[in-house]
């Protein structure tokens, strides 16, 4: 399939209901309103295509952008093109899902996460948080900086509630993934959840919560679910 015939099966797939939720939640034209559903149906026939998720994502279509990233190839896919797309990612569905998964996967998504979440940028700094959280998710811990994963524990028990919005959320999501991915800072990211206690974040006038550290680590300890990583990032 060439990206002109994926814009023109994604538009087919085009829901009204879903494409309102969307834009509720920052995302704006041109888009269609796919459900994830759909996308993988796409994905099916596509399979992995480093060249057209390329193509996709550089159509500015946040339904192609986000098939783009399911349809990556971590092995080729290079730094400047993960810079690049983080760049062009405009919300959250992109820069704390779609982009990061990616990154996670990729030989030097660590490396890539350090540098995001340093970024004066919201987006990117947000992104960054996630990629370090799904790293430590799909990588053995022998494989793992430790030491420097438990210093960034630190320093969101430092920073999270003077972070901005969105940062502060995937800072929040990343202490719990650290609690669940790393067997050996369970009990440290269970204190900091316990320190920083609710966390606050503008959802757009959305249903959606914030969920507390605290609770969501002990559910992982009570499903047995510490120290388990998974084979991907990507949803």
């Amino acid at each position: 399939m060439t990206a002109n015939e994926i814009l023109i099966e994604l538009e087919k797939y085009g829901d009204k209901q879903t494409k309102s939720t969307l834009m509720k939640h920052g995302a704006r034209e041109p888009f269609f309103g796919v459900k994830v559903a759909d996308l993988k149906k796409i994905l099916k026939k596509t399979k992995k295509n480093h060249e057209l998720s390329l193509e996709l994502y550089k159509t500015g279509n946040s339904d192609a952008m986000y098939l783009a990233c399911l349809m990556a190839d971590e092995k080729k896919i290079s730094e400047a093109q993960l810079n690049d797309w983080i760049d062009k990612a405009y919300w959250f569905y992109l820069n704390e899902f779609a982009v990061p998964w990616v990154a996670a996967k990729t030989s030097f998504g660590f490396e890539l996460g350090l540098k995001w979440i340093q970024s004066d940028k919201e987006g990117i700094a947000a992104a960054g948080w996630v990629v370090l959280s799904y790293y430590a998710g799909v990588n053995r811990d022998e494989d793992l900086d430790i030491k420097t994963y438990s210093q960034l524990l630190d320093r969101v028990a430092k920073e999270i509630h003077s972070s901005p919005n969105r940062v502060r959320m995937t800072m929040n999501g990343f202490v719990i993934a650290i609690a669940t991915f790393i067997k050996e800072l369970t009990d440290k990211s269970k204190a900091i959840a316990s320190k920083i206690g609710k966390v606050d974040v503008d959802m757009n006038g959305t249903a959606c919560k914030v969920p507390l550290a605290t609770e969501y680590i002990n559910k992982n300890i009570e499903k047995g679910q510490i120290g388990k990583k998974r084979k991907t990032a990507r949803c």
